[in-house]
């Protein structure tokens, strides 16, 4: 199938690891130009380089943190001066820390706000015009599957990836007359550095081994197994391609049949 991406510009954010990286992976393999981002430089740079040398894609690394909205700026910036526009956009930030509602200070829901909510809203703010000049556009948030069945002991993600939900299906009927759709791709258990941090993490707290952690969410998935970078990068490259232009409004589970509610 194609996919219609080629020669099309996308910024993809928090992009040197993970979920973000493996999207990137998969857009250059379809014919884009990337703009990519994450905090470290030397890290970025290294993922960019990597990416061109696999794909041949022309790929821009900017050391950006998200949850700040002046290097927003200068990261969408930075893309328009080399590739003159964005047709592209996927939000992404690394998940904001575990707890429930008493161990978490205002301090920490502030901090999770500016990551996980306002990081969408100012990327979203800087590259929205000139899709709207171009009557073009795909914007795509990498939320969870916490915003359709919450998250044991993940107080902040449940409620702030909840709010981007809220946004980006507002926004789409804002701007579906110009041919830009708005979408959201929820990984559920993915094998990726942040999920294997977060297994750790909590089997410590319950004196088991990782390993023994790990299985117990795959006992939850249909599939019985972690789903891989990849194949939630295939839905990702669909969405913001030529091929999905009626699909807006939407929140797509990638969880190997994790999630039990029939929407």
């Amino acid at each position: 199938m194609d996919l219609g991406l080629n020669g099309k510009i996308a910024l993809v954010a928090a992009a040197s690891r993970g979920l973000g990286r493996a999207v990137a992976e998969e857009l250059a393999g379809e014919g884009t130009s990337l703009v990519v981002c994450s905090r470290q430089t030397e890290t970025i740079n290294r993922t960019a380089n990597e990416i061109a040398k696999a794909t041949g894609a022309d790929v821009l690394a900017v050391a950006a943190d998200v949850s700040r909205a002046d290097d927003v700026a200068r990261l969408v910036q930075s893309g328009l001066e080399r590739f003159g526009r964005i047709d592209i956009l996927v939000t992404n930030a690394g998940g904001p820390p575990a707890g429930q509602f008493e161990s978490l200070t205002r301090e920490q829901w502030e901090a999770a706000t500016r990551l996980t909510l306002y990081s969408a809203l100012e990327l979203t703010r800087q590259v929205l015009p000139g899709m709207k000049e171009r009557r073009w556009g795909r914007i795509l948030n990498i939320t969870s599957i916490a915003v359709k069945q919450p998250v044991e002991n993940l107080m902040l993600s449940n409620s702030l990836r909840a709010a981007v939900t809220g946004f980006a299906r507002t926004l789409a009927n804002e701007i579906a007359t110009y041919n830009i759709t708005v979408n959201n791709i929820l990984p559920g258990y993915t094998r990726t550095e942040r999920v294997e941090e977060l297994a750790r993490m909590m089997a410590e707290k319950e004196r088991i081994s990782a390993a023994d952690f790990t299985a117990r969410w795959e006992g939850e998935i249909p599939m019985r197994r972690l789903g891989e970078p990849r194949e939630f990068a295939a839905l990702a490259a669909f969405l913001v391609s030529e091929r999905a232009s009626y699909i807006t409004g939407t929140s797509i589970p990638v969880d190997g049949g994790w999630i039990r509610s029939l929407l």
